[in-house]
């Protein structure tokens, strides 16, 4: 039975799409929700549509675009489960296209403006943009501008952003018989059991997080960032710390604005906890190589230093000095939705002894309304958590996708 496969969104989403013509399917909300399950398929659906048409039309080799923010998300959230799920392993072109169903699948990448060369002048009968609000509006523009084969269509899935962002109001906001959007909650997805759900919910941060990943809403944020942040679960004493059995430090630069070090050490079990804040103003870089050298002589020669990049000239000193020093991940939203995420689940803690700055700034870093992002105001002490924490997930995430890819044969 189709119920078995999908759930009763999906088989909504597939009797509103199937059956039916439209020019764009956006399917937008929660995250883990069955989006990019449905336009996987759906995806398939289209080639083999779109193969037929050019049969009828006596075209040899009918062209569609594969869009997603860079090669590394379109592997990760759409090969790499045709793989899964299929077996579908495309052979690419030198180009990084590939053939499937007789259908030539060119790559395109909405990052940035010049991600969409490859598409420049081509006649698509569809595309399929993933992660659509992470696109930027002129090449989303070029992408829909480029279907114009006989019956082209476009599928797009996204997660929640900003109220004011302009996929919602341009799309979502104004659906008609050509664009068709289906918005979906964690709770749609019912192949996911209910205690991994509420395991979900209850991991989730307080908040626009909370609206954005299990209910699907596009909202504004408000109030402070990290309204998950308990003083009286999340201090403790370094006297009463556990054993820990790595570290890893975050680096903010600074002069006339404060500069910080922090140093985060971890248990067997990944909870982390913040045991050393070094924070100053108006200090040159030698004052922080001296004090990267102490936690060095404390921690180890090898513990990693994760940097602000925007001074690359210190990052530079820090490794001629022998300092472990890389830059850290900048994504703000999504690294202050991992900080954000540790307070919830009590997996981040801070030794109240060894900190300063912290106190004065977790409960004055608060939301602007209008970007949706923290306000750059008291976040120096944050910021190096920020980058500390986010890039030590991503670098181990990193580290699981190479050995999985190594045992799926493709490296």
């Amino acid at each position: 039975m189709i119920s078995d496969i999908y759930s009763k969104k999906q088989i909504d989403v597939l009797k509103q799409t199937v059956n039916k013509d439209w020019f764009i399917a956006l399917l937008h909300g929660a995250k883990r929700s069955g989006k990019t399950k449905m336009n996987n398929d759906l995806f398939l659906f289209e080639l083999r549509r779109v193969r037929k048409i050019a049969n009828d039309e006596g075209v040899k080799e009918p062209m569609y675009i594969l869009a997603g923010v860079s090669s590394a998300t379109i592997q990760k959230n759409i090969l790499q489960e045709l793989y899964n799920m299929y077996n579908i392993s495309p052979k690419f072109d030198k180009h990084n296209n590939f053939k499937l169903f007789g259908v030539k699948v060119v790559q395109a990448y909405t990052g940035n403006i010049g991600g969409v060369g490859a598409i420049r002048g081509m006649t698509a009968y569809g595309a399929y943009i993933n992660e659509a609000s992470l696109a930027r509006q002129e090449v989303f523009g070029e992408i829909v501008s480029r279907c114009s084969g006989s019956g082209a269509r476009i599928l797009a899935d996204t997660n929640p952003d900003n109220p004011e962002h302009w996929l919602k109001k341009e799309y979502i906001d104004k659906p008609n018989k050509n664009v068709k959007a289906f918005h979906f909650e964690l709770d749609d997805n019912t192949f996911l059991s209910k205690r991994y759900r509420d395991n979900i919910k209850a991991a989730t941060p307080s908040g626009m997080f909370y609206d954005r990943d299990i209910k699907g809403l596009w909202v504004s944020a408000d109030g402070v960032v990290y309204k998950d942040f308990d003083a009286s679960k999340h201090y403790i004493n370094s006297s009463a710390l556990p054993s820990l059995s790595k570290f890893y430090c975050g680096v903010d630069w600074g002069y006339s604005h404060w500069g910080s070090i922090i140093v985060i050490g971890e248990t067997d079990d990944g909870t982390a906890y913040l045991v050393e804040e070094h924070a100053k103003q108006y200090e040159e870089i030698d004052y922080w190589v001296d004090v990267a050298k102490g936690i060095q002589e404390r921690y180890g020669s090898r513990v990693p230093f994760y940097c602000d990049s925007a001074r690359s000239e210190h990052v530079a000193r820090f490794k001629r000095d022998r300092i472990q020093a890389f830059n850290g991940d900048k994504a703000r939203l999504s690294g202050v939705e991992s900080v954000a995420r540790r307070f919830k689940r009590d997996k981040l803690y801070i030794c109240r002894d060894r900190v300063e700055k912290f106190p004065n700034e977790i409960y004055q870093y608060v939301w602007d309304e209008k970007s949706g992002e923290p306000i750059k105001q008291f976040d120096d002490v944050l910021d190096s958590v920020r980058y500390a924490i986010y890039t030590n997930e991503v670098m181990n995430s990193k580290k699981a996708n190479i050995v999985n890819k190594a045992s799926l044969g493709f490296l």
